[in-house]
């Protein structure tokens, strides 16, 4: 038989691209409008703004917070995520579902439920040897309910395309099944855990519902980046708050390039 002759691809190409370009020119339409419109963005009053006291703790405390809650994202989800992708057991599909309950709720649920669970007895409890509640460690915790199921689902993913043969093979040498997973799973799993502390440290960085209502907005105390502004728009200064904003992109956007300059995808990571 003839082999069948196909037409050139590029019409496909073209009208794909073009239905995708749309996309891009908004995202990139978005970044061109915090830097440029209207001359709200001026480098010089952004520097000075940004070197107040307020703004400095808010930077400060959104880092250290972000940093935190992207560790203990991966220190979570690389056992659940590893259970998930290789043991049975009654229940599962229940499991999984509530895994995923933080990313499909409203950011203000999570937050408004935060703060519930801390008005009961056990969270009283807590309260009374550790205050969390409108303090430091209600920003990370609220960062990390949301940002730890993000972690999941990406390390989940990770583990199931891993083969599962050379992990066979570590016990039938004698491993045990911790010295396999030590040894063989986790090394194999790296690339996926840098692109977990990543994907949650970006989630955390914008976080911002869940904060809001379970920590608040208090200037040197509980303000991080998103809720600077917040708190800027509130007042009318909006050039405040896209000074902020701008911040927050070129910090977001310099540790994703770095991360994809070191060879590690994160796309996927939201499945």
């Amino acid at each position: 038989m003839k082999p069948h002759r196909t037409g050139p691809a590029w019409p496909l190409y073209t009208a794909l691209g073009i239905l995708g370009g749309f996309y891009l020119l908004l995202v990139a339409g978005l970044l061109l409008a915090l830097f440029f419109a209207d001359g709200l963005f001026r480098p010089g009053a952004a520097l000075e703004f940004l070197n107040t006291p307020p703004i400095r703790y808010a930077l400060m405390l959104t880092l250290g917070s972000t940093l935190l809650t992207a560790m203990l994202s991966v220190l979570v989800a690389v056992p659940v995520g590893y259970l998930m992708s290789r043991v049975s057991f009654p229940g599962k599909v229940v499991v999984d579902a509530l895994l995923d309950v933080p990313i499909v709720l409203p950011p203000l649920v999570v937050g408004l439920a935060l703060l519930m669970l801390f008005m009961t007895p056990v969270g009283r409890a807590i309260e009374s040897v550790v205050p969390i509640t409108y303090a430091i460690p209600s920003v990370v915790l609220a960062q990390f309910t949301v940002a730890a199921a993000f972690a999941v689902r990406l390390m989940r993913s990770v583990f199931e395309q891993l083969d599962p043969r050379c992990e066979q093979v570590a016990r039938t040498l004698g491993c045990s099944a911790g010295q396999a997973f030590r040894k063989v799973v986790l090394p194999q799993a790296a690339n996926g855990m840098i692109a977990a502390w990543t994907l949650s440290w970006a989630r955390a960085l914008g976080e911002f519902g869940p904060v809001l209502l379970f920590a608040g907005a208090t200037r040197f105390r509980t303000e991080v980046l998103p809720s600077t502004i917040f708190l800027e728009m509130s007042v009318g200064n909006i050039e405040g708050a896209v000074a902020v904003s701008v911040l927050m992109v070129l910090v977001s956007m310099t540790v994703l390039i770095l991360v994809r300059l070191g060879g590690v995808n994160t796309r996927g990571a939201s499945l």
